[in-house]
């Protein structure tokens, strides 16, 4: 599942290709939304809330009875794809064509996306409002975001951290990659109770992290600082080789399927107690 940051750097290339133009045709291919029209609507932008994008849309010029917005979530498989004028997408993928919106500029398609939907835009919170705070949220101070967000993972003292820090309603953003990472740099086992962790560090440390990320002059999901292939990341995707600080031998438990609270995980045993 994409992280957060990757989520926001997708929605800037969306916004940057739609933001502003018109829609000359759109097609919903999912069965709930197939008969909505929304040529004619404006693209207004489209953000990221923690792993959910928003196209917003304005109405004047189409049959929409007010500002709408186009909620999707990638999960596991989908894909969004700018496509510069006159560009095509490629025959053997229009079967997966879940949306396609054609402006005079780009066209913006979504391939195998299991979230389509169209709501109110002032409705918006039925669908991204369980949502803890964003930690790429630049609208909202780093002090507020932080103090939500540990309230939040506060309200379950006996719950293991990694669990604890993918669950989006304690604070939206945070994948697999980063959860590992930062229990690795903060030296926690990621099974280590919420209750016993010194929530506020760990919290600022994602929030900068993530935000670094997504900076031009980041480097994208590199914890380590090394862009090298094979060097980006301390723990994850790394078992069984050594650890780079301390040369122990890095754990993976795999995923439980079907529990939420046991996925794959990367650990040092031995900087991580």
């Amino acid at each position: 599942m994409p992280e957060g940051d990757t989520v926001y750097r997708l929605a800037r290339r969306l916004d940057a290709g739609l933001s502003g133009r018109v829609l000359r045709a759109a097609d919903l291919r999912v069965p709930r939304f197939a008969t909505l029209d929304l040529s004619g609507a404006r693209v207004r932008e489209t953000v990221s809330r923690g792993k959910h994008l928003l196209t917003r849309l304005d109405v004047e010029g189409s049959s929409l009875p007010g500002p709408a917005t186009l909620h999707t979530h990638l999960r596991m498989d989908g894909q969004w794809s700018v496509l510069a004028p006159g560009k095509r997408l490629p025959r053997h993928l229009e079967p997966d064509v879940r949306v396609l919106l054609r402006t005079d500029g780009p066209t913006a398609v979504a391939l195998r996306m299991p979230v389509v939907e169209v709501v109110p835009t002032a409705e918006e919170a039925t669908v991204v409002g369980h949502l803890g705070p964003d930690l790429l949220d630049a609208t909202t101070p780093v002090d507020e975001r932080v103090r939500a967000a540990v309230a939040n993972l506060r309200r379950r003292p006996e719950r293991g951290l990694k669990a604890a820090l993918l669950d989006q309603r304690n604070l939206a953003g945070l994948g697999n990659l980063w959860a590992d990472e930062l229990c690795y740099l903060r030296g926690h086992d990621p099974w280590t109770p919420v209750g016993q962790v010194p929530l506020e560090p760990l919290v600022r440390l994602a929030v900068k992290l993530l935000a670094f990320s997504v900076s031009p002059s980041g480097a994208m999901q590199v914890t380590t600082g090394d862009t090298r292939p094979g060097h980006q990341h301390w723990v994850s995707g790394r078992a069984g080789q050594p650890c780079r600080r301390c040369g122990t031998t890095i754990l993976v438990r795999a995923e439980v399927p079907g529990d939420p609270e046991q996925r794959r995980t990367w650990w040092c045993p031995h900087c991580q107690r």
